[in-house]
């Protein structure tokens, strides 16, 4: 039995536009046969196994899509949030923590929520093996075994045999490309996963001697933090002190507990587009694409449409995506570049590089689908059971018009039901909410009005 530690942490820039800060590339469903996002593929991944309740690790801002998809995937999950990104030391030491609470020491399998792997026999093989080392007290890291000379990843050099696993020798940062070929032609290097499996109590005792500020600051921020039925929140002003290290460093490349087991199961961290088009099922052309595309002369391309009809003609390894906001067309071997397009963004505050179009909240999510000089409209849909805050604007009136489900709405002292075909008017100052007291989903148009639209024109009035 094991705990499956789910860090979904990140930001995932190298995937805008698709990915952004606010809903990264973790929360995204990116395999063309599969509607389940990469967080629910994670766990998916382990099923049949002897697994318990995850523990999901997380930032604040995340932490209502978190929770809406673990329950669309129907698992019982503990959510940790973190306060600030420190790095994956102090992350899985929160876990760590947690899952010790009871007294009890289980072994914890740490994994990242957007990785992508095609052979899912082979992965649990390999996490099997690392079970037996696990419970032979070592820390094991699981070591990608490299189809290429790979210059995007560090490495681990294997030592001595240890059963179905082999003693951790060092570990290498990333190197360039004449020394990743001389890794390869040996044959003892693997790319460093970034995957580990070991006892919670193992890794806090080697964690304590290596890295006593993270130990200390996250037992703490686990000890004063607050629970709820939802969500696991570590002490604010604890967190912050605590150091920002990886677990490679903090950990593993310092003690002698390290094992390495081999992994060969069509394993990529899809840190890129080209390499979401390395691992897509592609058709006769090496085309990939997903939604509506017509592609002719075009060979090599990865074209994302989900929201309209995209047309290729003579391409030959482009990158095309489409999205509500934004689109992207990029030459396959630049994709890296992505990278400073969202950093432009980000030094002009756009609100590309933080969200899309379409944003999630807790009760629902609201998509924006036309604006002009003094008028904003949304497309707004609500959760069944579902409810907004009371609320008030000073700047803007708003008018509600029901399209399916229905709403129950509070407008002053007034409480109404709308239903479809139905209208609402909330002046200026009016305190109001709507609710969903249905079973379906209630779907709505919303006409904003006044001399002010922007976001920051509310006031909640229930927390």
């Amino acid at each position: 039995m094991f705990i499956p530690v789910i860090m979904a942490g990140g930001s995932g820039s190298r995937l805008w536009p698709l990915s952004r800060s606010m809903f990264p590339k973790q929360f995204l469903a990116l395999d063309n046969n599969n509607d389940l996002t990469m967080l629910q593929t994670t766990l998916e991944r382990i099923e049949g196994m002897q697994a318990l309740e995850p523990i999901i690790i997380t930032g604040e801002q995340h932490r209502f899509i978190v929770a809406e998809q673990m329950r669309e995937y129907g698992s019982k999950s503990r959510i940790i949030l973190e306060p600030a990104g420190r790095n994956t030391a102090p992350a899985i030491a929160l876990a760590a923590f947690e899952a010790i609470k009871h007294g009890e020491d289980p072994i914890l399998l740490v994994l990242a929520a957007d990785h992508v792997v095609t052979n899912k026999n082979a992965f649990q093989d390999s996490i099997k093996k690392a079970l037996v080392q696990a419970q032979d007290n070592n820390l094991v890291t699981f070591g990608i075994v490299p189809t290429a000379p790979e210059t995007g990843y560090g490495y681990i050099q294997r030592g001595e045999v240890l059963s179905d696993a082999y003693a951790v020798k060092c570990f290498v940062e990333k190197p360039n490309l004449d020394t990743a070929q001389g890794y390869i032609s040996s044959g003892e290097y693997y790319w460093n996963s970034g995957c580990f499996m070991f006892k919670a109590s193992v890794y806090l005792n080697e964690l304590k001697q290596f890295a006593p500020e993270i130990y200390n600051t996250c037992k703490k921020a686990i000890e004063n933090g607050e629970s709820n039925h939802d969500f696991i929140r570590a002490e604010i002003d604890e967190f912050l002190k605590c150091p920002d290290d990886s677990v490679d460093y903090a950990v593993m490349e310092k003690t002698a507990k390290a094992v390495v087991v081999p992994m060969d199961a069509g394993w990529s961290d899809v840190g890129s587009w080209s390499a979401l088009w390395e691992v897509s099922e592609k058709d006769e052309n090496q085309n990939v694409h997903r939604g509506d595309a017509i592609m002719e002369s075009t060979t090599g391309c990865y074209i994302y449409a989900p929201n309209k009809l995209v047309a290729a003609v003579g391409l030959t390894d482009i990158i095309v995506v489409d999205t509500k906001d934004a689109v992207l067309v990029a030459d396959k071997s630049k994709v890296q570049e992505v990278k400073q397009i969202v950093e432009q963004l980000k030094r002009e505050n756009r609100k590309e590089y933080q969200e899309h179009r379409e944003v999630y909240r807790p009760w629902g999510r609201s998509d924006a689908i036309d604006k002009g000089n003094r008028y904003k409209v949304n497309r707004i849909t609500v959760k069944p059971g579902e409810s907004q805050l009371m609320q008030v604007h000073y700047h803007r009136a708003e008018h509600w018009i029901v399209v399916s489900g229905t709403a129950k709405v509070t407008k002053g002292h007034e409480v109404s039901l709308i239903t479809e075909n139905q209208s609402i008017y909330i002046p200026v100052g009016i305190e109001h909410k709507i609710e969903n007291p249905g079973k379906i989903p209630l779907e709505l148009i919303e006409v904003q009005s006044g001399s002010y639209l922007s976001e920051d024109d509310i006031l909640r009035l229930e927390y």
